[in-house]
């Protein structure tokens, strides 16, 4: 059974100053990330934050317009950041307000950091631009890069002491986190296209004519790109409803922290689904007053109605 610690380090001056800086870089660049940790007690929320910073931080590095050989360069020096926060040599007056806060996360809450060495192993596989031809490839780079952070997550929020499967928690955060990346990989089809990326599984694409890519506004030439972004959603919607099974396991305000971040994203799935080739045309999106509609709904516990109450058997 995953627990925060009770016992928990007080935070300094520096430290909470290192934790602001984090929470502007989420506030300022997390859109959907950021409505849902809205909802969490001000410790969660400025753990959440550093964990969001450092691995926007990775991010931003594979997205960059370095060399190749740089970026992994960089990456490598990123990951031994992590051994620093291991072996309890960051300092609080560090200069680096990711690191100071990152560090007082780990000593506060169980975090796993071994899931950010994960992060950092995806973000590699950007850079030697890997392709995945089946659904199982595609499924070890989505556990690197957003099942990561789901227990990486759950660490902050912990489980309630009386929950029932709560040891199958972690797999329901990584599940999660799958659901939340096959969004997003549908959302950006174009951008990522346009970027020199594809990450939709290639005997998918084969098998809706859609082998030619993506990098303009209309489908490829006769294919069936509704059939692939249907089936694609499908997909999609049956991890959502294995990730789900996580809310009975988290307090009220962590509970409704997740269904606020899923809510957002599978609302955006509905409108994928409802106009696929929107896709193609720019980034889709929900506006700031829908998104904080499902931010309410979330508190309310009115998406508690999304929680499955049998296993889902159906493979994905």
């Amino acid at each position: 059974m995953i627990r925060t610690v009770e016992s928990q380090p007080q935070a300094s001056a520096p430290v909470l100053a290192a934790y602001s800086y984090c929470e502007a870089v989420t506030g300022q660049q997390a859109r959907n990330f950021a409505y849902g940790i809205r909802l969490l007690p001000t410790p969660k929320r400025r753990a959440m934050s550093a964990l969001y910073a450092f691995s926007r931080r990775v991010d931003d590095i594979g997205d960059g317009a370095l060399a190749a050989e740089v970026k992994a360069a960089r990456l490598e020096e990123t990951r031994s950041l992590l051994d620093r926060i291991r072996t309890g040599t960051v300092d609080e007056d560090d200069t680096d307000p990711v690191l100071v806060a990152l560090a007082h996360t780990a000593r506060r809450f169980p975090v796993p950091l071994d899931a950010l060495d994960e992060l950092i192993d995806g973000v590699l596989m950007d850079v030697r631009g890997e392709t995945y031809e089946t659904w199982d490839d595609l499924k070890v780079y989505c556990r690197c890069v957003a099942g990561a952070i789901g227990r990486l997550s759950l660490g902050v929020f912990g489980t309630e002491p009386a929950a029932r499967g709560a040891e199958r928690a972690p797999e329901y955060a990584d599940t999660l986190g799958l659901a939340l990346q096959l969004t997003n990989i549908l959302r950006d089809v174009r951008e990522d296209a346009q970027g020199g990326r594809t990450y939709l599984p290639g005997d998918d694409l084969a098998k809706f004519g859609c082998s030619a890519g993506f990098s303009g506004p209309l489908p490829p030439v006769d294919s069936d790109f509704a059939g692939l972004v249907h089936f694609e959603v499908r997909r999609a919607r049956a991890l959502f409803a294995e990730g789900y099974r996580l809310l009975p396991m988290l307090d009220r305000r962590s509970g409704a922290c997740v269904a606020a971040m899923a809510g957002i994203y599978r609302r955006l799935l509905d409108r994928i689904e409802r106009e696929p080739t929107a896709v193609l045309r720019g980034r889709v999106s929900l506006p700031g007053h829908e998104k904080a509609y499902v931010a309410v709904r979330g508190l309310s516990g009115l998406d508690s109605r999304h929680v499955p109450r049998r296993a889902v058997r159906r493979r994905v």
